[in-house]
């Protein structure tokens, strides 16, 4: 085991500004999001006033704003990218999360890389090469056990940052060609389709249907909160949120979820969180309440579980329970619920096809949704909107707020107010005035005290206030307010000062790249790429699959997950087997029983698409 790290990161994610700050103020120490192009969600850039705005708030609490600049480029992209990436840099940007290396090769500024899982970090070797180039952060692969991300830190001193919540993809992050294949929308150029989402038949090789109409490359989604503490242990400092794409709800109800989860381990002697202030909600976050397709950890602990979700790519939401009687135009249900009208409600058929539908009233215990088609005694209702539970975080309903103690002081002239924050900070300000002693000694203090203690519209809270006073005096309360305002606003400009800036940059040498030959699948797309590989001894081969390759019985996909194991065949089936799509399209399987991973094989030739 190694030494706990002492500061722990949550990383949330952001499609906008709006939802960053959100993040923020739910207790984020850092939030990830997209400039204008060029991030591995083609649907979720920003600009970068917007950013800037992200930014300033953020570091408010010491807090980071990282920016995704995870695709592979063309060579006519190149000097735009780099154009962004120094407007990123000038303003205040925190990291840059990067997948092509041939951005290494051109004159960046010294901001902070981080090397995405799009880079398939999947091994000791490329980690400690990413570490040696100078890059200051990996973010591992979702595949990764807790024995082996423990095994890459006792030989690296790079940070290690894990995704411990969210949407899966079904293959290695960086290795997945299926959408560019079919439809020319590349995972490595943020366009993907989702093919993974879609069902498919399952066929030995004499043609037996093993499985028919089922969602066979479709995952649940990640959750590793029962898992943090082994996490920390093992060598992780930044704990990531997946979700780029998702609405504001989803990222105020996960981030708090998890802020509070981290919150319990963090003990102020050997785990310390990395920014500051304390978040206080208004509710009690839930992960079952917003978007999900049910959990996984995700072979965490190296145990194969059931991980897919076959019969539906969608969000099930929160499980209610079974029910127990049916009538013409409402039902009941076995256990106690809390359903209320405008509820969304979902379950699956005797089909096991997922149904959906909006309740319309709630009486008595009865149920009375506005369909009543499909629904069977002892079906199990899932509700995926509660209507409760949004309104809830609509209104905003975290609050951050950094600890201030303030000190009081007489001075020959008048008085002297000292505030220092939970950061070591201090600020502090002295006023000539005249002084009058009090007459009721006990409530001038009180009056002083309170006064000073209002920060409501600032983005601290008072924690301690001391009054060192020769004797009690009358000080007017624009007074009060004076010292307090001229105090914070001179703390502020300390913390500012003092906020921790990380310096990066790239380290230029020539040390081996773990690989000798670079295929297509090390994504290499321009001539930069290229010229980094050689310069670190590599020779590419194949150039990126998204040159224009032809990839007819190329393999297109790589993963942890095996069909065969989730489907209970690896004693009753052979070594190969095919997936046939909703277009007929029929792809080779093929399984590494001894690694257990599984690939997936695009057809030879259009022969392969079936009829029927």
């Amino acid at each position: 085991m190694h030494p706990i790290k002492k500061t722990i990161e949550l990383l949330a994610p952001a499609k906008n500004a709006e939802i960053g700050i959100a993040a923020i103020n739910c207790g984020a120490d850092a939030v990830y999001i997209a400039a204008e192009k060029f991030g591995a969600r083609e649907d979720a850039g920003n600009t970068l006033s917007d950013i800037k705005k992200l930014i300033a708030h953020a570091h408010k609490y010491y807090a980071r704003v990282y920016i995704a600049l995870n695709t592979i480029l063309r060579n006519d992209e190149l000097d735009e990218a780099l154009k962004l990436i120094n407007n990123i840099y000038s303003i205040g940007a925190d990291g840059l999360i990067i997948q092509d290396v041939g951005l290494l090769e051109l004159n960046l500024p010294p901001i902070p890389l981080i090397a995405s899982t799009q880079m398939n970090n999947d091994s000791l070797e490329k980690i400690l090469f990413l570490q040696n180039i100078g890059f200051k952060r990996v973010i591992l692969p979702r595949e990764l056990t807790l024995r082996q991300i423990s095994e890459i830190k006792a030989k690296t001193s790079i940070e290690l940052e894990c995704f411990i919540h969210g949407s899966l993809c079904v293959s290695y992050s960086g290795q997945c060609y299926l959408s560019y294949a079919l439809g020319g929308r590349s995972a490595n150029r943020g366009a993907c389709a989702q093919p993974c989402r879609r069902s498919y038949r399952l066929l030995n090789e004499s043609g037996k249907v093993l499985a028919k109409d089922k969602y066979l490359l479709s995952l649940k989604d990640l959750n590793r909160a029962d898992h943090l503490k082994e996490l920390i242990h093992a060598g992780v400092t930044s704990f990531k949120i997946e979700g780029r794409l998702k609405d504001i709800s989803y990222v105020i109800n996960i981030t708090s979820f998890y802020r509070k989860k981290i919150d319990e381990l963090i003990d102020g002697k050997d785990i310390f969180k990395s920014s500051s202030g304390r978040t206080t909600f208004d509710f009690t976050p839930n992960p079952h309440k917003t978007f999900n397709r049910g959990y996984t950890d995700f072979y965490l602990g190296g145990k194969k579980e059931d991980i897919a979700s076959l019969h539906t790519p969608k969000s099930l939401g929160e499980k209610i329970g079974p029910v127990a009687k049916i009538r013409n135009d409402h039902f009941t249900l076995s256990l106690k619920h809390d359903l209320i009208n405008s509820d969304g409600i979902c379950f699956f058929d005797h089909n096991q096809v997922l149904r959906g539908t909006l309740i319309n009233k709630v009486e008595n215990g009865k149920i009375y949704p506005d369909k009543m088609f499909y629904l069977e005694e002892n079906t199990v209702i899932y509700r995926n909107y509660d209507k409760t539970f949004v309104k809830i975080l609509e209104k905003s309903p975290c609050r951050r707020k950094i600890g201030v103690s303030f000190t009081l002081e007489e001075t020959a002239e008048g008085f002297k107010l000292d505030a220092r924050d939970e950061d070591g900070n201090a600020g502090t300000f002295s006023l000539i005035t005249k002084k009058t002693k009090a007459e009721q000694k006990t409530l001038a203090g009180s009056n002083i005290k309170n006064q000073i203690s209002k920060l409501n519209e600032t983005i601290f809270e008072c924690k301690n206030i001391t009054v060192n006073l020769k004797d009690a005096y009358l000080i007017p309360l624009s007074i009060l307010n004076q010292l307090r305002r001229e105090a914070i606003k001179d703390l502020l400009d300390e913390r500012e000062k003092n906020r921790p800036k990380a310096i990066g940059g790239i380290i230029k040498n020539d040390i081996p790249y773990p690989f000798e030959n670079i295929t297509y699948l090390g994504n290499c797309l321009n001539e930069k790429t290229e010229a980094f590989y050689e310069r670190h001894g590599a020779k590419v081969t194949e150039l990126a699959a998204e040159n224009g390759m032809d990839m007819s019985g190329r393999r297109v996909m790589i993963t942890k997950y095996c069909v065969k194991k989730e489907l209970g065949l690896c004693a009753k089936e052979a070594d190969t087997l095919y997936l046939v799509d909703e277009d007929k399209r029929k792809y080779l399987l093929k399984f590494n029983c001894k690694e257990c991973l599984m690939e997936v094989y695009l057809p030879q030739c259009e022969k392969t698409i079936l009829k029927g």
